[in-house]
């Protein structure tokens, strides 16, 4: 199982935020957008990356992507839950 701290981690490595710790990312701030963390297209790539790498997941469902990267809190569900499945 994979903990939001876990994850929040792999972001913070895997997109190169140096300005920014674990513990300043609130667990259901936004990842995107101006109102939370700023990130933009490319990191949502980058992000789709690290779950298949670090994680052995994949979205598959684009139309349910806006709600899986919505927070870390979401994002680490989605993972635990492909995480069952598999």
């Amino acid at each position: 199982m994979v903990s939001i701290q876990d994850l929040k981690g792999k972001i913070i490595e895997g997109l190169n935020l140096e300005d920014i710790s674990a513990d300043e990312i609130e667990d259901d701030m936004a990842l995107f957008g101006d109102e939370g963390l700023g990130l933009d297209s490319v990191d949502a790539i980058e992000l789709t990356l690290i779950l298949e790498k670090e994680f052995g997941v994949k979205v598959t469902n684009m139309a349910e992507a806006e709600n899986i990267f919505a927070s870390c809190t979401s994002l680490t569900s989605y993972i635990n839950e492909q995480l069952k499945v598999d």
